[in-house]
């Protein structure tokens, strides 16, 4: 393999973004709230649901990029993308795309039928998204949500176990909370800087997102509240209801104080009270499921 080949090989794999992985890490939620009587074959279909949540994602995003190649290249941040830059091939990243999402799909149908018809959806409405629904207000928020909605979804399936309205409520709740998050962070930097920005963002003012913020983080508190004495499980998971206000509490923190929440994937595991928050919240659970379950 020639240096050019590595270079080519390490550029094709910052576009899959790597880091917003993340993300799809609430495709093994199912898997936690059914602990300890995960089996070995449903750890292992967790991990391959989250690999092909990440490779359909990064297909999307080289998609997107590949389409909006011609304005990244006039952002101060974007155009040191890999094909904005010109350093990687548009062709090539948008074969590896195909490619990628093509096998997630074939591959996840063949463990499950359902899950790939999640994966399809999941596709589907984020292409929409980036074509034309990311410029509606309001909706553009909800299609965000939709995404961790749909992850939640297929954790479930993938290992096949049952799910109830109010899990899905609590992941819907804390989707839109850390949407709005990211949407006030960016409608605070185009104030701050006269650049391009989200057209939608014209259509958001910082009193209507605060307000929609403080509904939703009320909702996910009740809700969670409701799920941990309806889980069917126990009711001790009550207890992990105090991690679930401090965490939600400590990203409106850094959201209103600290200013970020743009990349609530980096906000999640670069702030060190939402990582220790979020192992204590993991372990108390696994905990309090093996004592009481």
């Amino acid at each position: 393999m020639t240096l050019s080949d590595k270079h080519t090989i390490l550029l094709l794999w910052k576009q899959l973004r790597p880091k917003q992985w993340s993300k799809n890490l609430l495709v093994f939620a199912a898997l936690l709230f059914s602990f300890p009587l995960s089996e070995l074959e449903a750890i292992w279909l967790a991990f391959f649901g989250f690999f092909a949540f990440s490779f359909t994602a990064s297909s999307i995003y080289i998609l997107n990029d590949y389409k909006d190649i011609e304005a990244d290249q006039h952002h101060p941040l974007k155009k040191d993308r890999p094909m904005a830059s010109g350093l990687l091939n548009p062709s090539l990243a948008l074969a590896a795309g195909v490619f990628l999402f093509v096998i997630s799909v074939t591959l996840s149908s063949l463990f499950s039928p359902l899950f790939a018809v999640i994966l399809l959806i999941y596709f589907s409405l984020n292409v929409l998204y980036s074509f034309s629904l990311k410029h509606i207000v309001i909706i553009d928020i909800m299609i965000i949500a939709s995404g961790f909605v749909l992850r939640a979804i297929g954790g479930a399936i993938i290992i096949d176990v049952p799910f109830t309205s109010w899990f899905l409520l609590c992941a819907m709740l804390l989707s839109l909370f850390l949407a709005i998050g990211k949407r006030r962070h960016e409608l605070m930097l185009a104030m701050q800087q006269v650049s391009a920005h989200r057209k939608v963002l014209d259509e958001y003012s910082l009193p209507f997102l605060d307000q929609l913020i403080g509904i939703v983080t009320s909702a996910t508190i009740v809700s969670y509240a409701v799920f941990t004495f309806t889980a069917g499980a126990t009711t001790h998971l009550m207890w992990t209801i105090p991690f679930v206000i401090y965490g939600l509490f400590r990203y409106l923190y850094l959201v209103h104080v600290k200013r970020k929440g743009g990349e609530p994937e980096r906000v999640l595991l670069e702030d060190n009270h939402i990582l220790i928050t979020v192992g204590l919240y993991v372990v108390s659970v696994m905990i309090i499921l093996t004592l009481f379950n």
